[in-house]
Parts: C-alpha cells; structure tokens; sequence
C-alpha cells in the first residue's frame, strides 16, 4: 500500500504542477498522503484526534462514524440511497472545468439528481467541507456534514482527493481489461476443468457464433463496451509458502485489474494476502476455507465456508441437552482441521468435552472405524470427511450417538452414507436445499446446456457462472472509472439487487463485511434410502 501511495503522491504533486524537485516525494510526503487517507477512511485527524462531524439538528459524529468513506465510499467515487444522491468528490468529479450533473457522474441508473454547479477550486472545496456550501453559493443537503478541519488537516485532505483515482491502473489498459483466475496445486482436477469450460465462455473462449449476439456480449455474460476482457489463468505450483512469490512473478509479467473466480483447497491464505497487499480486487473464489479478515477489503467470498459449518453445529450441540463427549474426526491436512477447530472454539463456553481423531494422509480405513469405536451412547459424532472415506464407515453408526456431517466436504446430498448413517446423521448445509433452489439454478443450467458445457461440479460451476455475471454487471456501471475499490464496492451493490443466485437463498455485503451468504441449514435425509434432505428447523444465521 506505500508503493501505491507513493506513486498517487507523485501524481498529485505533479498535476498540482510542482517542480521536478519537488515532485521527488519524500518520506514525509508518503506520511502525510497516509495520515490524510486515515482521516478520510478512519475519521482519524493529523492529530491523532478523532475528525468531528456536525449536522444541523443533530448529534454530532466522531471518528469512524465521521469518516468521508462512509458516505462517498472509499473510491470517492459516492453512491446512491433511494433518490438521495451521494455525489463523487474525486478531482476528476470536483475539478471539472465545465457543469456537470448527477446524470454524468460515476453512479449506476437512479432517479436521483443534482443541481449543475461549477467546478471547485482549493478554495471552494474547503469552504464546502467547513461550512456545507458549493462553488455557487448554495447550501448543501442537511445530510452533508460540516467538518472544522484546521489548516494541515484540509490541505492533506485536498490533496488526497486530488490524487484519489488517479494515475494508472494495473491490468487497464486504453482498450483492454485484463483478468486473472488463481488455481492451487491442490485442487480438484474434476472442478478445475469445470470452473474453465465455464470462464472460457464468459470471457468469449472458442465462442460459437450466435445469431444477432451484440459484439461485446460473451455467452450470454454482457461485458460492458469500451475495453476488450482478457483472462489469464495463473497455475500455483508447489507449497503453498511459494505462492506468493509466484502471485508476484504473475503480476509483475502481467498486471491484471482483478482476480475472478479461481479454486482452492487446502488453503487460500497465500492468494487472500496477495490480493490485499497488491489492492487487487479477488472476487468470490470457490473454497470452502476462506480467510475471515473482516477489516481486509478487496477479497471477496460467497460464505466462510466450513467456518460457517462449525458455526451451524455449535448452535444445534449449545441448543440440546449436552453430549457426554464431542468426538471428531478429519484428516490432518485438510480443511476438516480448521472446521474442527472453529466448532470447538465455537462452543468454547458450552462445557463440552472433546475428543479430537486427526487422521494422517495415509491412514488406513480401519484407523477411522478405531476412531468412532470409543464413542458411547450420548455422545456426538462430527465428521469432517470427504467422500472416499465416507465410503469406509462400517454399516452401523455407534448406538445412541448423535452424529453431524460436514455437507461441504461430504458432497452433500451425495454424500455416499451407508443407510443406517443416513437415518441419524445430520448434515450442515449452508446454501439454498435442492428443492428449493429449482429457480435459482434454472438460469446456469439453461446456459450449461445452450452452450453444451459438461456439468461435470455443478457447485463449482455454478459460482462460477454468478461470479462472471456479478463482475459483468458491476462493471456495466463504473462509468469508465477503472479503479479496484470501485469495483469492489459496485459488487457489493449489485450482490445486495439480485434476485436469483444459485445456489443460495440471498446474497449481500453490509459495509465491512466479505462474506455474501451469512446462514445455512442443519438438515436430514428424508427416508435411508435416498437422497432427498428436509431441514430441521429455520434458516440458521449464527
């Protein structure tokens, strides 16, 4: 983030028109950029004081609550709430040297409107931030708060705004767009190639001819006009200690806008804390171990994961008569282990008893059997398996044991359970249950199928498929405003509009959250011989 500071400085000094001395910016310079974006997101003044914020015939606000950010968004690039209009206030917006109107500004489609005014000057800019007054005279809206910024505080404000969206962007270029999608080594080959027949298509791939298709749609996916979408396919090899070296060589050849998509496994650490240091926006991966940094902005997820699972089994085991022992059992490297993890640490205060059967990679089936022999009636069985060792429990679950199956890694409604396993268990389940979510997956598989794609991981393929959409539709509405925080905040708008999402019941990201779909199900198998779930109970938010 100083590299990127460093370098909007630079610009801003110069647009300012310095001269080339005083364009070197120094340590000093990089300081005060950094202060100033405090301020501006944090609602923290050069001081150290918290920014105050007063309202005609209200409280006043400080600090985080005060923060430019809140209301103009991080990108500066502002918003719209009913038909009250949050206008742009980067110089490209401020500094214009004719009228403009809200018609013209960085906003998706609205009825809201503003007066034309003319543009700002230094002067007019802080006369605004102080006393609520634009470059014509007129007041503003009560929502706008007055701030009583001393000397230092305004100048670094302005000059953050001046730089604020500015300069060149990684991945933008004057008719290109250029994306990528990160692959583990560890993932899925099956999904793999599922999740690339999908964003070949999207990204225009061997696209067939279709008849009366506009030049800039892909398959069915509108990619905005104006820039041709290129994807790259970033391949990781080896440990994952290695990834973000080559995450950087990767970027460095190759510069790309944002990360779409992409598949993991055992971890996504590596691509999460590259993404966040490089402000690349890394938009909805399929993995079911996300990174929870709430505070980090530019990963985005579809759920925590088997995070969520933890969270939806602790309710069930806190909300019953206590089990005598909980007795889990995953594989030490896998996902299972943080799973197992986030439940104990879940139930923290229920004073459950644990029993933790971490199988190693090549453990033979009869470890697993050995593990769930010690359990006794009243205990609780959690099983963080994948399918093939699903496949090795004996016929019987132990007598009288409650036993709980993470979805996620079992293959869910497939999940293959012997049938006395299937009259007991119960299965988390954090997206829309099949019968349910009919509509929502109608429009993936009537594309699947005009495009002849294999259905070969229909999870993966489908998140897939929304992802694409989602990108393509925030785009749709930046305006020409090539900038990462933007699109990012133009996903978490459009994710918060949509209606039909496949495989989950809703989606949407308040501000400071990153994970799209907050809940999930605890289900059962209807009858032992099949394979239809019914829930037990509500949607279950934790």
């Amino acid at each position: 983030m100083v590299s990127r500071l460093r370098a909007a400085a630079c610009l801003a000094m110069l647009a300012a028109g310095a001269s080339g001395a005083a364009a070197r910016l120094s340590a000093a310079g990089v300081e005060q950029l950094q202060a100033a974006e405090r301020l501006y997101r944090q609602g923290v003044l050069l001081s150290g004081n918290p920014l105050v914020a007063e309202r005609e015939g209200a409280e006043s606000m400080q600090g985080q609550a005060a923060a430019c950010a809140n209301c103009h968004l991080r990108s500066g690039l502002g918003t719209v709430e009913g038909r009250i209009l949050i206008p742009p206030i980067t110089a490209k917006y401020l500094y214009r040297p004719v009228s403009t109107t809200a018609a013209t500004m960085a906003q998706p489609p609205t009825s809201a409107r503003g007066p034309m005014r003319s543009r700002y000057t230094a002067a007019t800019l802080a006369r605004a931030i102080r006393e609520g007054i634009d470059p014509d005279g007129r007041k503003f809206d009560y929502l706008m708060p007055r701030y009583a910024l001393d000397e230092a505080s305004m100048s670094a404000t302005i000059d953050y705004l001046r730089q604020l969206g500015h300069g060149p962007v990684p991945g933008v270029g004057g008719e290109t767009l250029d994306f990528a999608t990160i692959i583990t080594p560890d993932a899925d080959p099956t999904q793999r190639q599922g999740m690339l027949d999908v964003l070949g298509r999207c990204f225009g791939a061997n696209d067939a001819p279709v008849a009366n298709q506009a030049p800039q749609q892909r398959a069915g996916i509108r990619i905005p006009a104006g820039h041709s979408w290129h994807l790259h396919i970033w391949e990781l090899t080896g440990p994952s200690e290695g990834w973000e070296q080559q995450l950087r060589q990767h970027f460095a050849v190759q510069p790309v806008f944002a990360v779409i998509s992409g598949l993991g496994r055992e971890t996504w650490a590596p691509v999460h804390r590259f993404c966040q240091e490089h402000a690349v926006p890394c938009l909805l991966p399929n993995v079911d171990l996300p990174v929870v940094a709430e505070d980090d902005f530019y990963p985005v997820y579809f759920s925590r994961g088997v995070l969520l699972e933890a969270q939806i089994f602790a309710s069930r085991l806190q909300a019953q008569s206590p089990a005598r022992h909980v007795i889990q059992v995953f594989r030490a490297d896998d996902i299972g282990t943080a799973g197992a993890a986030a439940l104990q640490q879940a139930s923290a205060a229920s004073g459950l008893q644990w029993r933790e059967h971490p199988l190693q990679p090549n453990a033979p089936a009869s470890e697993l059997v050995q593990s769930l022999n010690e359990a006794e009636p009243g205990d609780a069985i959690v099983l963080w398996l994948r399918p093939h060792d699903l496949k090795e429990l004996p016929d019987t679950p132990p007598a009288g044991a409650a036993v709980f199956i993470s979805g996620l890694m079992a293959d869910l409604e497939q999940a293959p359970l012997p049938p006395a396993w299937r009259s007991v268990a119960r299965m988390s389940y954090p997206l829309e249950l099949p019968r349910l979510r009919v509509l929502g997956m109608g429009f993936a598989q009537g594309w699947f199928s005009y495009y002849r794609i294999p259905v070969v991981a229909e999870r993966v393929q489908t998140d897939t498929y929304l992802a694409c959409e989602i990108l393509a539709e925030a785009a749709g509405h930046m305006v020409n405003n090539w900038v990462p925080d933007r699109l990012v905040e133009l996903v978490e708008i459009e994710l918060g509009h949509r209606l039909v999402n496949g495989y989950y019941p809703r989606l949407g990201l308040a501000p400071g959250q990153r994970f799209a779909s907050k809940g999930g199900y605890l289900a059962r198998y209807e009858d032992a011989s099949g394979t239809r779930l019914v829930a037990e109970g509500d949607w279950i938010v934790p």
